[in-house]
């Protein structure tokens, strides 16, 4: 029997929640392009409600229970005492999710030698040392795509809510004042804009789609370019990387995963490239720009706005300059963690699960490390220092 750890969210403020602000979610059988969303042989929830959180607990543990196995959730996983750490030496799988993650460093894989699987329940495993897993021979899976969509209408929002000043002119209302110059002073319509995406997989190719009605010109960069029939679709400009792209552009927005070539990729010569005024959306995460070229290029006026759903180190802590900078948008992470989301990501989740404890194949496209390499949707997103 196995031994499950998973690292989970603190509950709302106020408690569990004991009813919903929706009834029902619409049903979704498949993602754009036609892969198929999770299918497990069961689940144990209701769709639409919080699975997240500590008490959510994924809806896994009547499931996990009924086989024999044990689990073990918590939202303790800072320092050397904390729950993750003293819960780690013995278990057999860890379950994190990118908004709350449990980062295994290779420190911590290295004291926990039955540790054979480690699960993203939803997409982005660069909180895993992904070379300590090749090393440590685990598998590494995510439920890919199946928050990519929430992303990208979080990123849309985030764009228009940047360049339209939304977010000052709501907090004019709930100051009681009605200063229409104030809040039109930084506002501006997003038609006709230059857009860019560094990295245009599935969310940022979603991205494109989305922002295509607003009749921008679009621009993108990636490693693997799009086939020419998209890219005569959605009328895009490639560029063969983000120092060529980001002059052109009046919005960028980073969608791309991270390792070692995008680490610091918006530094301080990079930001100072871009137009003056231009607006930058990060919903990737956060260490691929600098911290603090950010912060100033807000306070110079280099950049007009920056809204980023992500941070280093999740969770923030209170005075982390990204809080107090002047025009930005930040929220905590919580761009993939819709209740939709959730009810998809834990799913798939339970589709990994079944599928180890069967030992039958994972799902290619959840694989990101497996038989001592990157295996599937890792090797085609992820970098490592391991030979391949």
């Amino acid at each position: 029997m196995a031994k499950i750890l998973c690292v989970l969210y603190d509950d709302p403020a106020d408690g569990y929640p004991t009813s919903y602000a929706r009834d029902d979610l619409p049903t979704i059988d498949h993602y754009p392009g036609g892969q198929t969303t999770p299918t497990p042989k069961d689940i144990d929830f209701t769709p639409g409600q919080l699975l997240g959180s500590v008490s959510g607990e994924l809806g896994l543990r009547t499931f996990l229970e009924s086989q024999g196995h044990t689990l073990v959730v918590t939202s303790d996983k800072e320092g050397a005492d904390s729950v993750l750490d003293r819960e780690l030496p013995d278990a057999d799988v860890v379950i994190s999710q990118p908004f709350w993650p449990a980062y295994l460093t290779a420190e911590r894989i290295a004291k926990a030698p039955n540790l054979k699987l480690a699960i993203t329940a939803g997409i982005g495993s660069d909180h895993v040392d992904l070379d300590a897993a090749i090393g440590h021979g685990m598998t590494v899976a995510e439920v890919t795509f199946s928050n990519s969509i929430s992303v990208a209408e979080h990123v849309v929002m985030m764009t228009l809510g940047l360049v339209r000043n939304y977010l000052p002119s709501h907090q004019v209302v709930l100051d009681g004042g009605w200063n229409i110059a104030d809040c039109v002073a930084r506002s501006y319509d997003l038609e006709g804009m230059q857009v860019g995406t560094v990295a245009a997989g599935r969310i940022g190719l979603a991205v494109l789609r989305r922002l295509a009605p607003f009749d921008v010109n679009l621009h993108y960069t990636d490693r693997h370019r799009l086939p020419e029939s998209i890219e005569r679709e959605l009328n895009l400009t490639f560029h063969p990387d983000a120092a060529d792209m980001v002059p052109h552009c009046d919005v960028v927005t980073i969608n791309a995963p991270l390792h070692p070539e995008t680490e610091g990729l918006f530094g301080d010569k990079l930001l100072g490239t871009m137009k003056r005024g231009a607006y930058l959306i990060n919903t990737a995460r956060a260490k691929i720009v600098d911290r603090d070229a950010v912060d100033r290029a807000l306070r110079s006026g280099q950049l007009a706005g920056y809204a980023g759903d992500v941070w280093y180190p999740q969770p923030a802590p209170a005075d982390h300059p990204w809080r107090t900078m002047p025009h930005h948008g930040m929220t905590p992470h919580i761009s993939g963690s819709s209740l939709s989301a959730q009810a998809r990501y834990a799913a798939g989740t339970r589709e990994i699960l079944e599928s180890w404890f069967a030992g039958t194949p994972i799902r290619d496209e959840y694989l990101i490390v497996d038989g001592g390499r990157l295996a599937g949707a890792g090797a085609h997103s992820y970098s490592t220092t391991t030979p391949v």
